[in-house]
């Protein structure tokens, strides 16, 4: 029979691998998502640049240039903002993997939760598994897969020459 300790340490382990698998599949969704933008901006670039020139039937006017630019520069800006969200889900799940930066973790899942339905239950769910002291303690032990063991001043020393 297991130790209350062990369960929990099971259950913490297992937890934070599905948080950062969720990180991962909600960073590719942001990316792909991210291309819709990228469409955008280049409808509002097309309406605002040479096609714009070409009538779109005789005798009608010409939407005003400044509209395309506008659909391009929102759409760009949509763009950025996906791509940036979608590094920074990236960035939590290598980070959960790894056991670091707990703060940045708990600050993206709060960023995270402004994504209705699913964002805000992955959020929620990161934030309350952040929260336990059994993750808090794993957070602040130093890093498991870390090659070069900590030395009482806080330097490495790399083996070779």
């Amino acid at each position: 029979m297991l130790h209350p300790k062990e369960r929990q340490a099971i259950v913490d382990a297992e937890h934070l691998k599905l948080l950062a698998i969720a990180y991962v599949v909600a960073g590719g969704t942001n990316a792909f998502f991210s291309l819709f933008g990228l469409f955008y901006a280049f409808m509002g670039l097309a309406i605002g640049g040479t096609i714009a020139s070409i009538p779109l039937q005789r005798g009608q006017p010409q939407p005003p240039a400044f509209m395309g630019w506008f659909f391009g520069a929102f759409g760009l800006a949509i763009f950025a903002a996906m791509v940036g969200l979608a590094a920074l889900k990236f960035l939590a799940a290598h980070r959960i993997r790894q056991r670091r930066s707990r703060t940045l973790c708990l600050v993206i899942a709060s960023v995270t939760c402004f994504g209705v339905p699913y964002g805000t239950a992955l959020g929620v769910w990161t934030l309350l598994v952040l929260a336990r002291p059994t993750v808090a303690q794993l957070f602040s032990a130093p890093p498991v897969d870390s090659p070069i063991p900590p030395s009482p001043t806080g330097e490495g020393v790399r083996g070779g020459a």
